[in-house]
This record gives C-alpha cells, sequence and structure tokens, in this order.
C-alpha cells in the first residue's frame, strides 16, 4: 500500500493514473461515498505492488530498514546509493517487498454491546487477536455486575476473535479509588472476586481476563502487586491468561493518582501481557489537541521498554475523532466520532486538513451554519502507519484499539498490510 497526500485540483482518476491503478480500487479501500469529491490534504490509501518512503528529519538508512520492515542492504541495492549517508529529507525511497511481515497480536476494547457494537465486531475481527467487552464492573462484596456481551463474543468468535474478559474499578461516575482500596486489603474479597471471574469465564467462554484498575491509592501500591500475584496464580490454575491495562508512564517516579499505583516492573514481571493506554491526551473536556500524539506515545514506549519485557507490551490506539469548539472553555465537552466522519466533516465545510508532524496527527478547523469554530483532530493513513512504525521498531508484542465502533477503513488494510496478526483460534 502507499498513502498519497491529496492536493488541490487533484481527481481520483490522476491519483489512479498516478500510480496505475484503477478508480474503484482507491474507493474500495477508503470506502469513499463520492468519488468526485476530494478534501484537499486527506491521507488516501493506494493499493499498489510497489512501495515508497519519503525520508524525514533524523532518519538514516538504519531506522528507514527497521520501520519499513526491511534491510540497509536491500534499500541500497533497491535504490541503487552508492553512499548510503547521503540520503536527505524529502527524498523518496522504494521499499522492497515485505517479505515476512512481523507477527504481532491485536486487540478491540468494544462497549456498544448492542446491534451496533455486533455490526462493528463482525467488521474487524477478522483482525483482531483478542476481543474485549468493556466492562465487569466490580462490587463491594468481591462479586461482579452484569455485562450484555454474549452476541458480541458469539460474533468475535465467528472470526477467531479470543474473548478477553475486562473488569473495572471505576465508572463514568466514580473513580473507583474507595473500592480498589476495600478489595486490595481483603484477601478473602480477592478470592470471591477470583471465583466470579471464573464462573462468568465458564459460561461465556471467555479464555483470559484484562484488569483495569485506575486512580488506586498511591498507597495502595504493594497491595495492588500482591494482588495481581495471586490473580495470576488462581486465574492461570483456571486456565485463563491474564493481562493488565496501565496509565501512560515516562518514568517510574510519575506523579499523579492515575500513575503512582501502576508499578511498570511489578506489572512486567507478573502478568502475561500488558495494556499501555497510551491515548487521551486529547481529552474530551480538555483543550483541543492530538489524541494520540506519536511524540507522547514513544515517550512512553521508551520507558516502558527498559522495565517490562517487549514481548509483554501492547501499545494503545484510538480509533474516534474529537472536535472541540474554539475558543475553548475549561469544561466544555468535545463532541466524539469516527475518523471517517472527520473526513466527511471537513468536506462538508470545505475545509484543508492539516498535519502536525510532531505528534504525527491530522486536524482541521472549521467554521458552522451558527458561526461557531471548530478545531477536529482525528487518525488518517499517516498517523496510523506512524503508529504501526513504532510498534515494529520498537519490537513491541502488538496493538489494543481503544475503542470498536467509529469507522476507521485505512487503518484496517494498513494494520494487513504491515503485520501478520496472531490467531489463537
Amino acid at each position: 500500500m502507499e498513502i498519497y497526500v491529496v492536493r488541490q485540483g487533484d481527481t481520483l482518476g490522476q491519483i489512479a493514473q498516478k500510480y496505475n491503478v484503477n478508480i474503484p480500487q482507491i474507493v474500495a479501500v477508503n470506502e469513499l461515498e463520492d468519488s468526485n469529491q476530494l478534501v484537499p490534504g486527506e491521507a488516501l490509501v493506494i493499493p499498489t505492488s510497489t512501495r515508497s518512503y519519503t525520508v524525514q528529519y533524523g532518519d538514516t538508512l538504519w531506522s528507514i530498514a527497521q520501520k519499513t520492515g526491511s534491510t540497509v542492504q536491500a534499500l541500497i541495492q533497491m535504490n541503487g546509493l552508492t553512499d548510503p549517508n547521503t540520503i536527505s529529507p524529502g527524498m523518496t525511497l522504494t521499499i522492497p517487498s515485505h517479505g515476512q511481515k512481523p507477527l504481532i497480536e491485536t486487540n478491540g476494547f468494544i462497549y456498544d454491546l448492542d446491534s451496533h457494537g455486533v455490526n462493528a465486531v463482525r467488521q474487524v475481527s477478522e483482525h483482531l487477536t483478542y476481543l474485549a467487552p468493556f466492562a465487569y464492573g466490580i462490587k463491594e462484596d468481591g462479586g461482579l455486575t452484569a455485562l450484555g456481551d454474549t452476541d458480541v463474543i458469539r460474533e468475535g468468535l465467528n472470526h477467531g476473535a479470543v474473548p478477553m474478559m475486562s473488569i473495572s474499578n471505576f465508572t463514568s461516575q466514580e473513580l473507583g479509588s474507595d473500592l480498589a482500596h476495600t478489595l486490595l486489603i481483603s484477601e478473602d474479597l480477592q478470592q470471591k472476586l477470583f471465583e466470579a471471574i471464573i464462573s462468568i469465564a465458564k459460561q461465556k467462554a471467555y479464555q483470559g481476563v484484562n484488569i483495569d484498575f485506575e486512580n488506586v491509592y498511591p498507597y495502595d501500591r504493594g497491595s495492588y502487586n500482591q494482588f495481581l500475584e495471586r490473580a495470576v496464580r488462581r486465574l492461570h490454575d483456571a486456565g485463563l491468561f491474564v493481562s493488565t491495562s496501565l496509565a501512560p508512564k515516562t518514568s517510574a517516579s510519575q506523579q499523579g493518582l492515575l500513575y503512582e499505583a501502576h508499578d511498570y516492573p511489578a506489572h512486567g514481571r507478573i502478568v502475561d501481557f500488558v495494556v499501555l493506554m497510551t491515548y487521551e491526551w486529547g481529552y474530551r473536556f480538555g483543550p483541543p489537541q492530538a489524541i494520540s500524539p506519536l511524540n507522547r506515545i514513544r515517550q512512553v514506549i521508551d520507558y516502558a521498554v527498559t522495565v517490562i519485557p517487549r514481548n509483554k507490551i501492547m501499545m494503545g490506539f484510538q480509533v474516534y475523532a474529537r472536535d472541540w469548539r474554539i475558543p475553548h472553555v475549561q469544561g466544555q465537552e468535545a463532541e466524539t466520532f469516527s475518523p471517517k466522519e472527520a473526513r466527511e466533516r471537513a468536506l462538508q465545510y470545505q475545509s484543508t486538513i492539516q498535519y502536525d508532524h510532531k505528534a504525527q496527527s491530522p486536524f482541521f478547523q472549521y467554521t458552522d451554519q451558527q458561526g461557531q469554530r471548530h478545531e477536529v483532530w482525528f487518525e488518517d493513513a499517516r498517523s496510523a502507519q506512524a503508529k504501526f512504525d513504532l510498534v515494529k521498531s520498537a519490537h513491541l508484542r502488538g496493538i489494543s484499539y481503544w475503542v470498536l465502533g467509529y469507522p476507521y477503513p485505512e487503518n484496517w488494510t494498513l494494520l494487513e498490510d504491515n503485520f501478520t496478526i496472531r490467531k489463537r483460534l
């Protein structure tokens, strides 16, 4: 696959001719509703038999080989380079065919469990190793709340996605700090929780569990680690794998309720794998900014790989867009929708899509019919490819998507172009 950024005046016919492909192929891969309408600045995925790479500032042949799954020698031979040190920003290199693509695992969380959620799972579960309906809430007596997840589990299993049970201590109304403390100081409650997990897993074909404890009091850090050790022993005995979700830390000393009780080295030692929640910098109640900026994600990964085995790390990747009213008023909530809708909104308001190269994220601004200014940050083919390159260069276990249900067709096309997805069923 190639990625082409639309310029003012481009037509699909011209782009198809440039890459020697036909228009219906481009329309199908990008799920374009009107082949006659393009958005300046949008990134299109082009199905081609060869690949190219545009050299960025700071690139070396070695780093390009890491990103593209090639080798330095192959790049030199393919491009006829006599001096590999003479590559410069803006230069276009032809990339050899993938050959053996990296093997990774993928997970998709989903909280919409009705017919819309079932349809979302039907569309993408072939690309998933795990499917994680979100979430079973922990009760004060150690039990779990009910979750209507049967239909999405069944649909995922139809396409080989392993069900992974998600449990949490928080809700949209409660931080869950006190509940976590109550559980973490009582081994009796913990044993009741383990039995509840095992019972539901047997009923619903879950093969593992993701423990998502957030806002845990810093003084409960040690108790949380001990809880995980007990959980792994008991749940492994029952044939279940155990993963955890971790706040995006950049150092062991990072302050804040979200971070301090999440002990990266302990989780890396105790559980089977971790999900790094590398998203939500562009918070819905905060100011407009990239939701999953690559520069911030890279800082988290750079720390994580020093204390957690790389083959236990799944990098989080958000798959939605946000629209903020500007100028931003503190506490004002942004609208959340799909990357596909973001593109259609840019088309509706005749906006030019821009790209933040530091964050590796697209954005645009527009004025609505009432005269209100807006700023939209979303994901496109370029931002997806940048994240895939990071997963490859860091040799991570894989990618965990938050959250399914938002159409983002170019992501799934590029995912399969970059990786072989491990299936465990």
